[in-house]
This record gives C-alpha cells, structure tokens and sequence, in this order.
C-alpha cells in the first residue's frame, strides 16, 4: 500500500492535553510524509489551543467535506461554528460537548470508508454522557457502530495485552467471566494478531481470575470450573492458548516472552501491569472492529494541561500503529484474495 493514508482524528476534550499531544506529533513535518491527517474539530478552537501552548509554526488547511484535504497539510474538518471557550485544565460541559461532536463527525466518515483509520484523543467519560452517548468509552460506542464484537488491546511492538472484561465494575467481573467471554476474546484476539500484527500462528497466554490462579481451588474456583476447561476448548478451534497463569508473576518472568499476546480477565489486572512496563509508548486498539482505531495510554491530564508539559510519545506510536494495521490488512487481503485464486485456477475439471 503505497497510497499516503488518510487518518481521521478526534479531539478529545478540549480541556484537556488532546489537542496538545495531537498539535506536538504534527508539528513534526515529516509525519505528513506517513499520513495526511484529519482533525474534527475547529479551526479557531485548534488556533487558541495553539495560542495558549505557544506552539509556533504551524498553519491548517480548513475544509468543510473529506473532498476538500490536502496532502502534505493539517486539514481541520469544520464541525461547528460557534465560538468555544477554553477552559484548560477544567472538566466542564463543553469539554464533553464538543468532543462527542467531533467524534460523531469522525465515526462518520470511518463507517464510510471515506478515512483509512481513526485516532482518538482522550474523553473524560463522565462529561461526555448525554442521551446520545450513553457509553463506558470509545470502545463501546464504535462497536455499538456495526453492532460488532471488539477487544481491548493494549499493544507495543513486544508486548499486547486483551481483557475479558473492560470498562465494568469489579465487582461484576466475576459473573462476567465466562466460557462464551473467553472464547469470543480469544478468537477475537488471534484473528487481531494473524490480520492487524501479521503474526501466523499466534500464542496466547490467559491469566487466571484469582490470586495464584485460584491455587487449585482454594483461592477461587473459576479456574478449573471455567477458564480451563474454555482453554481446551480454544485449543480444539486451532487457537493456540494456555494457561491459566497467575497474574501477580506472570509480566515480571521471562514467561511473557514466549507468548505473542496475553489475556487477562480484567481492566486493571491487564493494564496496570501493561502501563508499568509501557507508558508514553503504548496504544490502545479496539481489535475485531472491521473499522481501525487507536488511541494513547493515557487520560485527558487536566492536572498538566495548558502547562505545554504533555508528552506525545504515545499519540504519535497510535499515528503509526493505526497506519501500519492499514497496510498489515490490505496485504493480508491481497495475500488471501492470491491463495483463493490460485486454488481455483488449480482445481481440476468437474463434471459437479
């Protein structure tokens, strides 16, 4: 895929460090060599962001339609027109207003087809509700979309991380750890590894639920009444899991290497072991969608915003993981389309 890819982006809320960390990864010319980015939003709003960090040099092309981009330019697709204060650092109404906005416009033109990929800048999940978003995260709401199933993926070039469960209480983790969940997540995540990461025959580990993996039952019993036997399970579907292994050893031992990807079974046991070992270098994927979307590993940050402070480390590698799966899936595309045909071509005559 030779085609410079069009990457769509949401801006978060604009209170926050979105717009900060979207402003430092362009303000790099030479990202515009990799993708021509468009940002939903506004182009007086993304002037007085700029103003207010002192970020000098840099210019945007406004367009009111996807038809309108250039390459090798900033677009700004114009979602609305009044003025919109900034509040840095302030979780208000409009800093959920106004990025539920954008990401509308933006989801929009991924289900069209009409962007390659999009990138979303950090919401704060309580401003952003409203009777039109009524939705944990990000995650939840594009794969309401197509009404598809997704995984969370946390991922770096060495280390990708799924859960079972993830934008729910703790406290009804359990309930929801089940063979269908597992199953659905493992299946997810292998098609995720072999299409998006270009990895054939993929190895997954699966953490247990309980301390110690539930310690043959004594600490717990979802382990040989659930997860085992959803494993064999896997196994007998061509998919390549084991375990489970118990969480509390499993990233700090050489284990981890072997596999290429790990499924815990919920939010904080998967990520906080990720964000340790990965932070400002981490993207959050949603796998499984038949659109792309990434994200960075970290918050909207009010306590630094406005400060010019924010790193866009991880913003930028959500850039170039969302542009790399693009090219992974038109080449497992094409590699398939090949083999279907030179299959056809092979098959001898037939009086069927």
């Amino acid at each position: 895929m030779q085609k410079n890819l069009k990457i769509g982006i949401s801006i978060g809320d604009i209170n926050g460090i979105g717009l900060e960390v979207v402003l430092k990864t362009f303000k790099d010319n030479r990202m515009l060599d990799i993708c021509t980015p468009i940002i939903f939003g506004s182009t007086k709003l993304i002037n007085d962001y700029k103003k207010a960090l002192s970020l000098d040099n840099m210019s945007f092309h406004s367009i009111k339609n996807i038809d309108q981009l250039k390459t090798r330019k900033i677009n700004v697709l114009e979602c609305w027109n009044e003025n919109v204060s900034l509040a840095l650092g302030e979780n208000n109404e409009d800093g959920g207003k106004y990025a539920f906005i954008s990401l509308e416009k933006a989801t929009a033109e991924l289900v069209k087809n009409t962007i390659d990929a999009l990138v979303t800048a950090p919401i704060n999940k309580k401003n952003i509700q409203s009777d039109t978003f009524s939705f944990p995260g990000h995650t939840e709401y594009l794969a309401d979309k197509k009404k598809e199933d997704v995984l969370m993926l946390m991922t770096t070039d060495s280390l990708k991380v799924g859960v079972v469960t993830s934008h729910i209480p703790l406290g009804k983790v359990a309930e929801n750890v089940n063979e269908k969940s597992i199953l659905q997540k493992l299946e997810l995540f292998q098609k995720s590894l072999i299409q998006d990461f270009g990895i054939r025959k993929p190895k997954i580990a699966v953490l247990g639920l309980n301390p110690h993996a539930g310690d043959s039952g004594v600490l717990g019993k979802e382990e040989g009444k659930v997860i085992v036997p959803t494993i064999e399970k896997a196994k007998e579907n061509n998919i390549l899991a084991f375990g489970p292994y118990a969480a509390d050893s499993f990233f700090g031992s050489s284990l981890m290497k072997k596999f290429d990807g790990v499924l815990a079974m919920y939010h904080d046991q998967g990520l906080i072991p990720f964000k340790t070992i990965s932070f400002g270098q981490g993207v959050n994927y949603s796998a499984g969608l038949s659109f792309i979307r990434t994200s960075p590993d970290h918050g909207t940050a009010y306590d630094i915003a406005g400060k010019n402070i924010a790193d866009e480390s991880s913003f930028r590698e959500a850039i170039y993981l969302a542009c790399d799966i693009a090219k992974k899936r038109q080449e497992f595309k094409e590699l398939n389309t090949n083999v279907l045909k030179t299959h056809n071509r092979s098959r001898p005559n037939s009086d069927f």
